[in-house]
């Protein structure tokens, strides 16, 4: 599995098993530490002094702020209703579907295989608890957990999205 030489790496970034990721066309920054067997696909951005753990993927549309925490096995998607032909039967290409944007805000941090769906907003210093489905926007501040993800309580303030990285 390569890493492409389209990928835009920052400074200082930390890459345990170069042989055993498959990084193309993203852009990843200064101090990311990316773990075993990830996949980040073109398109995709990822912060300064993030965590990246093991068996994780991250599809084209997604945007990772700085100082996220992403658990092993985490699961992104990039489309509403994916489909591998079209009505006509042929096998889709890039033009047969529109990719839906995901938002992940600084700080936050994404428990152990979480499948985050496509086109939300997980909000600064929100934490996504261990096997949650996030089907929706998750407030800055909020903990979330369960199938579908339900707000269990949400910070009073957002001092742990404003603490330095």
């Amino acid at each position: 599995m390569p890493i492409s030489k389209d990928v835009r790496l920052g400074t200082d970034v930390k890459i345990f098993h170069l042989e055993l990721v498959n990084l193309y066309g993203c852009a990843i920054g200064d101090e990311t530490k990316i773990g075993t067997f990830v996949e980040i696909q073109s398109g995709a951005k990822i912060g300064s002094r993030c965590k990246i753990s093991s068996h994780t993927f991250i599809c084209e549309g997604v945007t990772i702020e700085d100082g996220v925490f992403i658990g092993h096995g985490v699961m992104f998607t990039n489309d509403k209703y994916p489909q591998a032909t079209t009505a006509d039967g042929r096998l889709q290409g890039s033009a047969d579907w529109a990719v839906e944007p995901t938002r992940v805000g600084a700080r936050a941090s994404i428990g152990s295989n979480a499948t985050i769906l496509c086109g939300i907003t997980i909000g600064p210093g929100a934490m996504i608890g261990a096997g949650a489905v996030v089907t929706r926007d998750v407030p800055a501040g909020a903990i979330v957990a369960g199938v579908p993800a339900r707000t269990m309580s949400v910070a009073d303030n957002i001092r742990s999205a404003a603490a330095p990285t």
